[in-house]
């Protein structure tokens, strides 16, 4: 349980955990990694436990909506196709290369493949983001990596629901996926425009930086829960309150000193909730079982990653005779940098209590999601380094 108590314990570990990282120039979110497993064998987060409800709606509304306020429109619509080309089609390439791999490799059912391979898809390349910050990156690859892996958290939770919908035997059609995805997509778009269009509204009247910010918080949750309530894609409806906050209030809907301390305050928010999410990663990595599914844990990290590379390598030449190609060196980086995180977890622990082979599926989750944070998180630096990206 997050008492209180706890959560200072928690927000004090991580605060020194930041300052250790930048000193030692070690990706943050490994260092809580590690951290979390060192409280749980201490035995202080024996029992904080990370669950569907606190993953999916109190922490993903602020990490999405952090991640869209601060994507400017004129950059994203330069590589739009690009990027959405990847966030779809390469979701439902990796979705089906993992299931396959899992289905002939690990021998589990199509069912159990398919929903594994679906709730997997998604990239949150928190820690690769964390270090194009400290080293200055900018340019066409960060926003490659960081658009698609944004949008893609919002087409991943769409085709799991659909996937999830098959797996239990829901008689779902090739046709009926294509128009609940494209109800769920386009609803959830919507929500975000018009809670996005209120909160605009309701900001281009206010004086006082602080009722500027409550706006935006109102907004990010709003706009989850509103399409939640009428099921549609909450997360694409988050994406797109950010995008329209972060990009139409920038034309004069706050103030001078709200716009300051909107982006002030989003900046400590992702700091927060992504300190307590790697954090209690670590908790519960210290605390599951991994010997007796260590093999097929072993092939889900193999085939995650073959599918992270079929997708990106297999689409990028798409764009390569047009002036949207995607040059090989960034693809490396797009591939490896392909982190996973916390929707994974989140939809992994949201599987119906019944769903056959459900806690195997949980521990396979959790090592897939613990492998790219410390191996993948710890090996980008020096692969932007042999690229040439970064000194």
């Amino acid at each position: 349980m997050l008492t209180l108590e706890r959560l200072e314990v928690l927000m004090l570990v991580a605060a020194i955990v930041a300052m250790a990282a930048q000193r030692f120039r070690l990706p943050y979110t490994v260092g809580l990694v590690a951290a979390g497993v060192g409280l749980a064998l201490t035995g202080f987060g024996k029992d904080l436990a990370l669950t569907r409800d606190l993953i999916y709606t109190a922490f993903l509304p602020p990490l999405l909506f952090e991640a869209a306020f601060y994507l400017r429109w004129s950059e994203l619509r330069r590589e739009l196709f690009p990027i959405l080309t990847l966030a779809f089609l390469g979701v439902l390439v990796s979705a089906a290369v993992t299931a396959a791999g899992m289905h002939f490799g690990a021998h589990w059912e199509w069912s159990t493949a398919a929903v594994f391979g679906a709730l997997i898809a998604a990239t949150d390349p928190v820690s690769v983001i964390a270090i194009f910050k400290e080293t200055g990156l900018h340019g066409r690859l960060r926003l490659l990596v960081e658009a698609e892996s944004l949008l893609n958290d919002g087409v991943a939770a769409v085709v799991f629901a659909s996937t999830l919908l098959w797996a239990q035997g829901g008689g779902v059609t090739a046709g009926g996926i294509a128009g609940g995805f494209a109800l769920s997509a386009v609803g959830g778009i919507l929500c975000g425009l018009a809670v996005g269009g209120l909160a605009l509204l309701l900001a281009g009247k206010a004086e006082d930086h602080l009722v500027e910010i409550t706006f935006t918080t109102v907004a990010a949750y709003g706009a989850f829960l509103l399409a939640e309530h009428f099921h549609v894609s909450g997360v694409l409806a988050t994406i797109a309150t950010g995008l329209l906050l972060g990009n139409v209030g920038r034309l004069g809907s706050f103030t001078d000193k709200g716009r300051e301390a909107v982006a002030s305050f989003w900046d400590y928010a992702a700091f927060v909730v992504n300190s307590l999410i790697f954090l209690l990663i670590g908790a519960q990595v210290a605390r599951t079982a991994f010997a007796p599914l260590v093999l097929p844990t072993a092939i889900a990290i193999g085939v995650v990653l073959l599918s992270r590379a079929v997708s990106v390598y297999g689409i990028c030449p798409l764009f390569w005779r047009s002036p949207l190609k995607v040059p090989l060196p960034e693809q490396h980086v797009l591939v490896w940098g392909g982190l996973r995180g916390a929707l994974g977890l989140a939809l992994v622990l949201g599987l119906p209590e019944r769903f056959p082979h459900r806690a195997e599926l949980a521990v396979v989750t959790f090592g897939v999601v613990a492998f790219s944070i410390v191996v993948q998180g710890m090996t980008v630096l020096p692969l932007l380094r042999r690229l040439r990206f970064t000194p």
